[in-house]
């Protein structure tokens, strides 16, 4: 089978960085366009622009939001760093972005065989969909990285990426678009501890060894800031294997709102689960599940090919 058309819409951040790579790797890789999230638009370019070049992906890398809909960009550098990819020393770049705006080229290059793969906040795909709203129709799906069925990371009840543009997310999640949501309830289970940093470093080329020091400074990370022991999830690329390794994950299709006034909860994502039959019509498939020892295995066999 030929591998399955994608654009990367990320904003690297340690795991989108792996992301990008895998989506090289297991895809047919047809763009990136970058998101300010994790850190700023600059440095999440930048970061985009390392990637690609480490992993051979010579096509577009476009720059695009520097924040959300509504208010201002706030950054994940307790996790993440300022630069967004804290631990090993950054190598020059290059390559610069290619010119437009993310959600130009969103439009532009995305066809009826083509998945967005969205790892960051959704303000790129929500302003695609609001200039074109038979873009969600016209395209394959959305398989993003957000939200989550049970808690959150930036707070109690939600998730960063959404949490971050919690009106893009709306924008998305009601535009009839075929959604696959890979929430923390399963990014959760795919976890990468020192042992697999130890295989990795273990490997021999200069790429392999610049991501065991980006895996280690993650785990780094989420030691001083969560109670989980000397593990940490890997959060995005479960959104670009659900669409290369499906099988991998459970999905249930589900009715999914986005809460956008909550005190305590605004960004939360609010999966219907009660199986009720006059239930809300179901606007997304939701990972309920993952294999992730074997999202891991892929993941070593992406670093060994570098």
């Amino acid at each position: 089978m030929d591998p399955q058309p994608v654009v990367m819409d990320c904003d690297p951040g340690h795991d989108d960085f792996l992301a990008i790579l895998l989506a090289q790797h297991f895809t047919d890789l047809r763009g990136i366009t970058t998101v300010a999230g994790n850190a700023s638009i600059d440095d999440t370019t930048r970061n985009a622009c390392i990637a690609a070049e480490m992993c051979g992906f010579r096509g577009p890398v476009v720059r695009g939001s520097s924040g959300p809909l509504v208010g201002e960009p706030r950054f994940a550098d307790d996790i993440h760093g300022t630069s967004g990819l804290a631990g090993p020393t950054l190598p020059p770049v290059t390559r610069s972005a290619d010119p437009g705006d993310g959600s130009s080229f969103l439009l532009d290059v995305c066809r009826t065989d083509t998945w967005v793969v969205a790892t960051g906040p959704l303000t790129n795909v929500a302003l695609a969909i609001r200039r074109d709203p038979g873009f969600a129709s016209r395209i394959a799906g959305i398989s993003i990285m957000g939200g989550s069925t049970s808690f959150g990371n930036k707070s109690p009840a939600a998730e960063f990426n959404i949490w971050s543009d919690p009106e893009a997310a709306s924008i998305v999640f009601t535009s009839g678009a075929d959604i696959r949501m890979l929430g923390l309830n399963v990014t959760h289970t795919v976890l990468v501890d020192g042992r697999f940093v130890k295989c990795v470093n273990g490997l021999e080329s200069r790429s392999a060894k610049f991501v065991a020091e980006l895996l280690q400074e993650f785990l780094n990370a989420h030691n001083r800031v969560y109670k989980q022991g000397n593990v940490a999830p890997l959060h995005d690329p479960c959104a670009v294997l659900a669409v290369s390794h499906p099988g991998l994950f459970e999905f249930v299709p589900s009715h999914v709102d986005i809460e956008l006034a909550g005190t305590f909860t605004r960004g939360m994502t609010v999966v219907d689960q009660r199986g009720m039959r006059n239930a809300a019509a179901t606007n997304a498939k939701v990972a309920m599940r993952a294999d992730g020892p074997h999202c891991m295995e892929l993941l070593f066999e992406t670093v060994s090919t570098l």
